[in-house]
């Protein structure tokens, strides 16, 4: 096993705080990343890591070490990104991240074309509607609507991104089509929610007469993933706010209806996110840019026809 292979695992550990986190993340074995942190801490003389059974911890000597452990990964990659540019043959694996609908309509569809352009790239593509962390999880770029919370990333904006409150004809031929956001809460309309794991956000954001205002909305159904709630409100359960793009053919064929137009949702911020050193990545560059060439329109006329 090479040195740089296990300053790699290093770090990785270091960032997961796991043995089986890395070994996951790496697509290695548990016994291949314990083995290289152990070749790595008897090449140094050290311990890396305190080990129980129930937890991994670094050492004074771990936490020293890896600062320069980055050190040493980022001059590779910026090594490797000159050569790249002066070759302008781009070459190696890209790890990206988007929200479930946004991934399935928008990314996954152009990354055929993407490899076909750049054969020496590999895609590794994960799609939640949860929160990502960037330096954890080692992605390379991720797509998100919304704001940032790490102020520490880089931000390239996509669009503005226009939303819709809209139900089945059903639904609101057996509880009416409302309003505005205050009769969404009058009428205790069924609101379906877009939940999960450390979702900060419980209100919908409506846009009134008197400017933006948050309207605590509720419902008996709430799932973390997006294209869930698309389908509870085809099937009549309740009321979804979504981006126009996800649902613009629903709308068009009469499967879904605007509701609560007098107070329409604010349009969402669609943007790519990526660290300073990612972001020196051609490939990562080149990614960004093919995406974004492709998909700023159609998100702003929400319109995946196209």
């Amino acid at each position: 096993m090479s040195y740089l292979e296990n300053i790699q695992t290093f770090v990785r550990v270091y960032e997961l705080g796991s043995m089986s986190a890395a070994a996951r993340d790496m697509r290695i074995s548990a016994a291949v990343t314990s083995a290289r942190i152990s070749q790595l801490e008897q090449h140094l003389g050290v311990r890396l890591f305190q080990r129980t059974t129930r937890s991994l911890t670094a050492t004074e000597q771990g936490r020293a070490f890896y600062g320069g452990a980055c050190e040493v990964l980022e001059a590779l990659v910026n090594a490797e990104t000159q050569i790249a540019d002066i070759t302008d043959n781009p070459k190696g694996s890209l790890y990206v991240a988007a929200p479930l609908g946004v991934g399935r309509r928008l990314i996954a569809p152009h990354v055929p074309a993407f490899l076909e352009a750049y054969p020496e790239i590999s895609m590794r593509l994960r799609l939640t509607d949860r929160r990502v962390d960037l330096t954890t999880e080692g992605l390379d770029l991720a797509f998100f609507l919304g704001q940032p919370e790490d102020s520490n990333l880089r931000i390239r904006k996509i669009a503005d991104v226009p939303r819709i409150l809209c139900a089945s004809p059903d639904y609101i031929s057996a509880r009416g089509n409302p309003a505005d956001g205050d009769a969404l809460i009058a009428e205790k309309h069924e609101c379906l929610n877009l939940r999960y794991p450390g979702a900060t956000e419980f209100q919908w954001r409506l846009i009134t007469p008197d400017g933006p205002k948050r309207f605590r909305v509720s419902g008996r159904c709430e799932s973390d993933d997006g294209d869930v709630l698309t389908d509870w409100a085809l099937s009549g359960q309740g009321i979804a706010l979504k981006p126009l793009f996800e649902v613009a053919d629903h709308i068009r064929a009469g499967r879904l209806v605007p509701v609560a137009q007098a107070t329409p949702p604010e349009p969402i911020q669609m943007a790519c996110l990526f660290t300073h050193r990612r972001g020196q990545d051609p490939k990562s560059r080149l990614f960004m840019e093919f995406i974004i060439e492709r998909i700023s329109a159609i998100v702003r006329d929400g319109d995946v026809s196209g």
